[in-house]
């Protein structure tokens, strides 16, 4: 195979990819297998990276340890292993995201619901390597400023909105693209709350153009503070941006270019707004869905090109940079992704909603699951698999006869 820029390259996929001559799928665990090692010793990742690499590869393997279970009707017994629960492996998500769905029915109310996101310049994308968990929570801060301060006054709605923020930081081709995606609701609970005041069009929320510009005033005004005061890291790639001259360059671009805030209009109703939103909230940077092939080091995957018509395309990358793009992605420890405002937020959240149900006329809410829920159940319930059923001859029950201990050193 001929050598791939470090860029990659991309091409139609039709044209690279006909169904009699496709190449057998791989996933990220085996990339991570395979070339971890190398990258760690080639590129030195941080310590939460080195950490998602190594939860990653010993995913679903003896080094985890797991258990052999045995079917109580045909004898047929089988050995699993457990997974790593990090929320960046592709194979740990289904149950979070299933589980997290649930939690959010007793949440929906009945009314229209509106998609927002919320991009920064791709200028920052140095700053924020530098200042990942500083400037995530600043996006947060003034999106959610900016919305309130639009839903507060009267002349747009002059009430307070639920709001639920999903953090992205990537693009289809792993390139980085930091962004807010927002499920708004459609109106909102007036400060005295006695009544609900719906959105003034059933079209759209707020003037996007006018949200773009009161975001970008808002961050970069907040950004230069934390610089102020000494809160801001310049290292690596951003280290020239550190000079007075260099810093106030930046910030004369960045108040001259557009600062880009769309919105969609309203979902069909509640149900498709959590069926929308569940698919956000635990996706990782790259599906294994979309990860064609592994060959001589180079990954080839799909991606969606929205310059191009949202046609779908093939990228080629060297392993090694396959990698680097994915741990851009790395959420720090203990950084919240998913956060609830307004009437949503957890502090006053139960008195809200049911004020909020109240005046719309909703009084009844999706039941709890069960306080004894066991995890087959939980995954019967929620999944639709049947966990505690041997595969092999669907009839009778599986029983554990084994437990197996973990074996550090054994990731095959």
């Amino acid at each position: 195979m001929s050598r791939v820029p470090i860029d990659g390259t991309a091409a139609p996929l039709r044209a690279q990819l006909t169904e009699s001559a496709r190449p057998e799928k791989v996933s990220l665990v085996e990339i991570v297998r395979e070339h971890g090692r190398a990258f760690c010793q080639i590129r030195r990742p941080s310590a939460a990276q080195r950490a998602v690499l190594r939860d990653i590869a010993r995913c679903r393997t003896a080094a985890l340890g797991g258990h052999r279970e045995q079917c109580e009707s045909c004898g047929e017994s089988r050995v699993l292993f457990r997974s790593c629960r990090n929320r960046h492996c592709p194979q740990c998500q289904s149950l979070p995201q299933a589980r997290w769905r649930d939690a959010q029915q007793a949440l929906l109310l009945p009314v229209p619901y509106f998609h927002v996101v919320f991009t920064l310049p791709h200028d920052l994308n140095a700053l924020i390597r530098s200042n990942p968990k500083r400037l995530y929570a600043l996006l947060f801060a003034c999106v959610i400023a900016t919305l309130r301060e639009f839903s507060r006054d009267p002349r747009h709605l002059g009430a307070e909105l639920g709001m639920t923020a999903v953090l992205h930081t990537w693009g289809q081709n792993l390139s980085q693209h930091v962004h807010l995606h927002l499920i708004v609701t459609g109106g909102g609970l007036d400060a005295a709350g006695d009544r609900w005041v719906a959105s003034k069009s059933p079209r759209f929320l707020f003037p996007v153009r006018a949200l773009s510009k009161l975001f970008r005033g808002k961050f970069l005004a907040m950004l230069s503070r934390l610089r102020e005061r000494g809160k801001l890291r310049f290292a690596a790639s951003c280290k020239p941006l550190e000079p007075d001259a260099a810093w106030n360059a930046l910030v004369a671009k960045l108040r001259g270019t557009k600062w880009v805030v769309y919105a969609k209009p309203p979902f069909a109703g509640p149900g498709q707004v959590l069926d929308y939103l569940s698919r956000y909230t635990h996706r990782i940077a790259i599906s294994n869905e979309r990860i064609l092939s592994l060959d001589n080091g180079t990954v080839r995957f799909s991606y969606k090109d929205y310059a191009c018509g949202n046609s779908r395309k093939i990228m080629e990358l060297p392993a090694l940079e396959f990698l680097r793009r994915f741990l851009l992605h790395i959420v720090p420890r203990g950084f919240v992704r998913v956060r609830h405002y307004g009437i949503l937020a957890n502090c006053h959240r139960a008195e809200k909603l049911a004020r909020c149900r109240e005046l719309l006329g909703q009084n009844l809410i999706s039941p709890s699951p069960p306080a004894t829920e066991t995890l087959a159940d939980s995954v019967q319930r929620l999944l639709g698999i049947d966990i505690s059923r041997c595969p092999h001859c669907g009839q009778g029950p599986l029983r554990i006869v084994e437990l197996l201990p973990p074996k550090p050193n054994d990731t095959s």
